[in-house]
């Protein structure tokens, strides 16, 4: 389905009935990643998820894609939905969006699950990174994003014993289009630090992350989970950065738990 939603066109899927889950993907991926959650969850949930503008079945939008705007995005697509609440469940990229929506609209927030993110802040460097890979993705295309992400998505697990996962992945990778992948970089390196933000969040969260992530390595993870007060805490074996796609079954059921334990 498309609708456009804050001057952009947007594509987004809903599935299934009950309390709404709304998904927020990884870069440079899409809406598609969350297919495991899906088919776990539709059963007992509504299933809400969207491509980000210039990612999947989205056309790329005017300059930067910012947090923000990821943010205002996914709560134009609840406004357009009817739905005045969600638990809001991002995952690198989606984990920084998730943290704009709470800041900007706590109020449309019921609860959260932040998996493979990371609060702080890019540095110098990472940022000084970005641009340049920005740079060779306008000259080079989305093989670029893929070759200089795919090492760091996939834990060693997932690269050493699932191959048709690595090619998924990538496939995914290549299926953006080069502007949309620059867009996605320029609003990382600008996005905000959310530090701050956790020691201020009231809703039940839940943090996950994969035993072999590096980019949001588990004991920064561990370290955001202590600042929010009665969090909880998971850890995936044999699972990378793209956590809910290495380990689907104990990221759903880690999930459902969670889902189910809330008032």
């Amino acid at each position: 389905m498309k609708a456009v939603l804050g001057g952009g066109e947007l594509a987004y899927d809903v599935r299934g009935r009950g309390p709404t889950v709304l998904f927020l993907h990884a870069f440079p991926l899409g809406m598609s990643m969350w297919e495991p959650q899906v088919r776990g969850l539709h059963e007992s949930h509504r299933v809400v998820r969207f491509d980000a503008r210039g990612f999947g079945d989205s056309p790329p939008g005017e300059g930067l894609l910012s947090m923000e705007r990821v943010a205002e995005d996914a709560l134009a697509l609840l406004d357009h939905l009817g739905l005045a609440q969600a638990t809001v469940c991002g995952l690198s990229m989606g984990g920084y969006a998730a943290f704009a929506l709470y800041r900007r609209h706590p109020e449309r927030v019921s609860a959260l699950v932040l998996a493979d993110t990371r609060a702080a802040a890019d540095s110098d460097e990472a940022k000084k990174g970005r641009a340049e890979l920005a740079d060779r993705v306008r000259r080079q295309g989305a093989e670029a994003a893929a070759e200089a992400f795919l090492p760091k998505l996939l834990g060693e697990t997932s690269r050493r014993e699932r191959p048709e996962l690595v090619t998924r992945v990538r496939e995914m990778i290549l299926a953006n289009p080069a502007r949309g992948i620059g867009d996605a970089l320029g609003g990382l390196a600008a996005r905000a630090d959310a530090t701050g933000l956790l020691r201020e969040i009231r809703v039940p969260t839940l943090f996950m992350v994969g035993e072999e992530d590096v980019v949001s390595p588990p004991a920064e993870m561990e370290q955001m989970h202590r600042q929010v007060a009665g969090s909880s805490f998971v850890k995936l074996t044999r699972a990378g950065h793209l956590s809910n796609m290495e380990e689907p079954g104990a990221f759903n059921a880690s999930l459902r738990e969670f889902l189910r334990s809330r008032p």
